[in-house]
């Protein structure tokens, strides 16, 4: 359904509705590129790489000089003792995914982590060995799905089941995944899906998903690349059996930054699931003891292989610091106003100019709008940027605009559109 909103196409409103953002001081604390007017950029690309929090260099710099004034001893007498530094940001992780600190873990980056859930949750049998996936899943799940089948002895084509929209329509329908779930459940050793398409920005009910294959035995993963820091999850609630994400985009972690795990709590204990193990992973209490057995952690922490890098760790700090500080409930009532918005704006383009592939209904989406243009649409990010305005660009043809709500204004998405309405015009 497309949801009405009381929005004027004026500059004077856009700045009447940032002047009305309780959120809007939250962009002072990130740097902004430079437009080549010296201005700073319309940054609409955080579903890409998130900006820098101002704070990530002191923190990391903190970390540099602990290095230089304690060496090893940094481990345990450092500001912040490197043993323990994962979880200074372990709190704050759970909180944004919905979870307990149990269920969460930060480490490795995203394919890493979902390979290491699927030694654990891929278990596939004679007659359950399929993994069920959206059809145009990013790349990198693709590839990790396929190879873990193949892995397992099975040919890709018969055990990686692909959700397609119906004829003629863009996204997935929520009764068609169900549908899928109840008719072919009993094949299914693992149903992974990401939270929020990278392609499409549909947002997928992962409530009802993971109910339904529940019901059916399966196992139930979910990719939050885009959904953590976007979306208002509830993963303990919902009861997924992990979940995995990056923190360089929506998380603004820095390029190539950490990941996270979510595994459920029923999990906490399994001392028997398969899982590959490291000695990060193992008891703390005897980590040190170099013993030759291997005792996990309880929860997400016994999944971990190798002690955390500082640096990375230190730059997702001063983005979840001010994550928790905004609270993801205020900033996800945000983002769903920015979205209206934009959408608002781009349906007074020119008739044609613009068609707007995500979903409308704000619940079936995060912060991000996939649009296809009339003409060139790698020409017009060109001419985007070099006025200063910066999205992303996904083949076939999509141009991927994100207002982040932690750092965008709806001033940002008002000079996005005009000007596009500018060239749409010539």
């Amino acid at each position: 359904m497309t949801t009405p909103h009381p929005f004027e196409d004026t500059e004077a409103f856009a700045h009447k509705l940032d002047a009305e953002d309780a959120l809007r001081g939250y962009r002072d604390a990130f740097h902004f590129p430079p437009a080549p007017d010296g201005k700073p950029v319309v940054y609409l690309a955080g579903n890409s790489l998130g900006l820098q929090p101002r704070n990530a260099a002191r923190y990391i710099q903190e970390e540099l000089e602990d290095w230089a004034r304690l060496g090893v001893e940094g481990h345990v007498h450092g500001r912040h003792p490197w043993l323990h530094y994962h979880e200074l940001v372990t709190e704050q992780a759970a909180r944004l995914v919905g979870a307990k600190p149990l269920e969460v873990v930060v480490m490795n980056t995203l394919s890493v982590n979902l390979h290491l859930m699927m030694v654990s949750f891929y278990r596939p049998t004679k007659q359950r060995f399929k993994i069920l996936v959206e059809g145009g899943a990013f790349p990198s799940d693709q590839y990790a799905v396929a190879s873990q089948v193949r892995f397992h002895g099975y040919d890709a084509r018969e055990a990686v089941m692909e959700l397609k929209p119906r004829e003629g329509e863009e996204t997935l329908r929520t009764e068609d995944i169900l549908e899928t779930i109840e008719r072919h459940g009993d094949e299914v050793a693992l149903v992974m899906l990401g939270s929020v398409n990278y392609l499409t920005g549909q947002a997928f009910d992962l409530p009802a998903i993971t109910k339904a294959a529940h019901a059916k035995g399966c196992f139930v993963g979910f990719d939050l690349a885009h959904g953590a820091g976007n979306l208002k999850l509830s993963l303990h609630d919902d009861g997924p059996d992990f979940a995995v994400w990056c923190s360089y985009k929506y998380l603004n972690a820095g390029p190539g930054a950490l990941g996270g795990v979510f595994v459920h709590e029923r999990h906490a204990n399994t001392k028997d699931l398969p899982r590959f193990e490291g000695w990060w992973g193992h008891d703390k209490k005897t980590r040190f003891q170099m013993g030759p057995t291997f005792e996990p952690l309880p929860g997400a922490e016994g999944w971990q292989l190798s002690n955390p890098p500082i640096f990375q760790l230190a730059a997702l700090r001063a983005s979840l610091e001010l994550f928790d500080q905004a609270g993801i409930a205020a900033l996800r009532a945000k983002s769903e106003r920015l979205t209206g918005y934009l959408e608002s704006l781009l349906d007074r383009l020119p008739q044609g100019y613009v068609r707007i592939t995500t979903p409308r209904d704000v619940k079936q989406r995060g912060a991000q709008l996939s649009l296809r243009f009339r003409g060139e649409p790698q020409g017009l990010l060109k001419r985007m940027g070099e006025a200063g305005i910066i999205c992303d660009f996904r083949k076939p043809d999509i141009i991927r605009a994100a207002p982040a709500p932690l750092y965008n204004s709806f001033t940002d998405v008002y000079r996005f559109v005009k000007a596009l309405e500018g060239y749409a015009r010539e």
